[in-house]
């Protein structure tokens, strides 16, 4: 099942879909989209993987990295459609 997801590249708001047949995470999607290469951060982030004993270091990484690259607020969309049905049925 596609997804969407939504994000802020360079100040401009931006969807696109997301698969996870295609893209290993939304971060790797969202630098996809943008013809943005990780090959430099990947390798950074192995580095810090076999260095670091927490997942926090790795979250920090990636949030730092993103937003010197231009992005934020990279998010899944909703999907509102499907919140509507489950609330009736709750009802």
């Amino acid at each position: 099942m596609a997804r969407q997801v939504t994000y802020f590249y360079q100040g401009t708001k931006k969807t696109i879909s997301f698969s996870f047949s295609q893209h290993f995470d939304i971060f790797e999607a969202v630098a996809a989209a943008e013809g943005v290469d990780l090959k430099s951060f990947w390798a950074m982030e192995k580095q810090l993987e076999m260095s670091s004993r927490g997942q926090g270091i790795m979250k920090n990484y990636r949030a730092n990295e993103f937003e010197r690259m231009g992005f934020s607020e990279i998010k899944f969309v909703r999907d509102e459609t499907k919140d509507k049905k489950n609330n009736k049925d709750n009802k």
